[in-house]
């Protein structure tokens, strides 16, 4: 085997060129999102443009050369509307207006139109289950009486019991606690109860009203017309209730939840699906679904309904090759019957940063286990984490990329108790630590805060502290390291546009060791993980890509990833051999 870099098509995309290929008008161009890259913007974190210490859509606007060198494709943006900001935004008040700390919608235009001309399309976050406590419907509801058209729009109910002080059901929120709150009367006695499944600032929507369904087709429309190419939809699954109301049961039957997975979601999405197609240019549906059972997931992928839902399944498997590969066959597989490309991501901003889930004993994901405090090996964790970065970049399907990933950042778990925001912490007394350690602001240039976030001569310090070990880990820093994670994200991104074999959607498992993943696409492209504690000797026949990590003798180290280019083709060639080295 012969240790070589490919530097030729590891270089980001030029500025005119990424322009060429976005107003082609071509067919792949059509399908763009069946294979993108997509970056996810947490704007409070990205970069501050006033100085303030809160991330702003100027800043975002100061960056975008940034995104255009990493080689992305589109960029998420989480909610950016006008919010009281009791859930990071995802709490509405105004769809139609930004959030005055963020910008002004004229901005939000300028930046739109900005980064398509760069080549980059804008996705925006849409919160159909549930609006803000200040959101004009609800104040108006809470202001009206009982059993008034106003209330309608929402799930309110009288109480249980003799003086109705027991919640209408056991429903419990999934940011701890109940998920009923009761109002009070303009006399001051208590009122009814409304439902909320996640926190008292959010009410959920009754979605058997048509002013509900109308006001979002509407809110696509608007951001449609304003040159969004998509919009990826906020617990997607949550929306359609059963108006009885009825407790949870125990092993509910599919579609038969009280409050998720419902049937009757499918009609609204097919409507949503027509909006979308109204338009001339592709706009695109990508769905928030958490759901156990992956036949229920993909019906929401049917040719009339979402373009893609995030995959949590691979994201949630730990550092484990037999975990990692059912979730990669049972994914593809049950995205292949309805023609819908699958999704790979290792984080976004309600997760812990791969870089720390991985270097800790239990590498899984799962929020009712997620605590701070856990010993963490963050070295081996930025290891794993690059690997699994190669991993997912060379599977069939497009790929998402949490705002810091690329700079190989690690979860912030000692942040100052006062700066805590997430209701997640707040509502269950601090027993889960919350998801604020994954949103601090990103580390730019300099070798102390706030690290390039504000401008120079700031007055407002970061909203959430930046730990003094980001020094290291800046974009400026990284910039300068061909080793860094960084540069190894530019070269694996520039790669996998490049790279003819990486553009159809089909995987080809090849003969391994139990504990190594190793994969052909198309004619001549090897992707090689190894997750066992023991060296691998890399198979004959085959030049190197891409790493991980050095590899030097043709030797793959542990917890590390290896691109190869093979000689013959992989269909025909069956005497692939991973002999394991010892001594490692």
């Amino acid at each position: 085997m012969t240790d070589r870099i490919l530097a030729d098509t590891s270089a980001p995309r030029s500025t005119a060129s990424r322009q060429a290929a976005s107003h082609g008008g071509s067919d792949t161009d059509e399908q763009w999102w069946r294979r993108a890259v997509i970056y996810q913007i947490y704007v409070r974190s990205f970069a501050d443009g006033n100085g303030d210490g809160i991330g702003d859509l100027a800043g975002v606007r100061a960056r975008l050369q940034y995104l255009v060198d990493l080689g992305v494709d589109a960029i998420w943006f989480t909610p950016w509307y006008q919010s009281p900001l009791a859930d990071g935004g995802y709490d509405v008040a105004d769809y139609r207006a930004i959030d005055p700390s963020f910008g002004s919608l004229d901005e939000a235009e300028q930046l739109i139109s900005e980064a398509r001309n760069l080549g980059i399309r804008t996705i925006v976050d849409i919160v159909p289950n549930h609006v803000s406590d200040q959101h004009p419907w609800f104040r108006a509801a809470l202001a009206s009486a009982p059993g008034s058209p106003e209330r309608a729009r929402f799930w309110f109910r009288p109480g249980l019991g003799e003086d109705g002080n027991e919640m209408p059901n056991g429903w419990v929120s999934n940011f701890s606690g109940p998920a009923w709150t009761r109002t009070q009367n303009p006399d001051g006695t208590p009122g009814e109860w409304y439902l909320h499944l996640f926190s008292a600032q959010q009410p959920d929507l009754n979605w058997s009203h048509p002013d509900v369904r109308a006001e979002h087709e509407a809110v696509l429309k608007f951001w449609f017309d304003r040159g969004v190419a998509g919009v990826r939809i906020d617990s997607a699954a949550l929306l359609v209730k059963d108006p009885a109301l009825p407790e949870v049961p125990a092993e509910p039957r599919p579609g038969e939840h009280p409050n998720t997975d419902r049937d009757e979601l499918h009609e609204i999405y097919r409507r949503w699906r027509a909006v979308a197609d109204s338009y001339p240019d592709r706009r695109i549906l990508v769905g928030e679904i958490w759901l156990p059972d992956i036949e229920r997931f993909t019906k929401y992928l049917r040719p009339d309904e979402l373009h893609t839902a995030f995959n949590f399944d691979f994201l949630a498997r730990p550092w484990d090759a037999a975990s990692l590969r059912t979730s990669i066959d049972s994914t593809l597989a049950a995205h292949a019957p309805v023609g819908a490309p699958a999704t790979w991501v290792l984080s976004n901003h309600d997760v812990t940063r791969p870089v720390t889930r991985y270097g800790q004993e239990d590498s899984s994901f799962a929020f009712a286990t997620k605590r701070a405090g856990t010993p963490t090996n963050v070295e081996l964790g930025r290891r794993r984490a690059r690997a699994a970065a190669l991993l997912c970049a060379a599977l069939p399907g497009s790929l998402y990329i949490y705002q810091g990933e690329e700079l190989g950042l690690d979860e912030v778990q000692d942040l100052p108790a006062h700066q805590l925001q997430d209701p997640m912490y707040l509502r269950s007394g601090g027993a889960d630590p919350g998801r604020d350690g994954c949103r601090v602001p990103l580390p730019w240039a300099g070798r102390c805060s706030p690290f390039g976030f504000s401008p120079a001569g700031a007055t407002g310090e970061p909203w959430l502290r930046q730990p003094d070990r980001w020094a290291e880990l800046t974009v400026e820093a990284q910039q300068r390291d061909s080793g860094s994670m960084l540069s190894l994200y530019r070269r694996m991104l520039g790669i996998r546009r490049s790279h003819a074999d990486l553009r159809d959607d089909h995987l080809r498992w090849l003969p391994s060791a139990d504990d190594v993943l190793a994969f052909a696409r198309g004619e001549r492209f090897l992707c090689v993980t190894n997750l066992s504690n023991t060296s691998i000797e890399l198979p004959a026949g085959c030049s190197l890509i891409l790493a991980s990590v050095e590899v030097t003798g043709g030797l793959l180290p542990p917890d590390a990833t290896a691109w190869l280019h093979s000689e013959s083709n992989p269909t025909q060639h069956r005497t692939l051999q991973f002999r394991t080295q010892g001594g490692e």
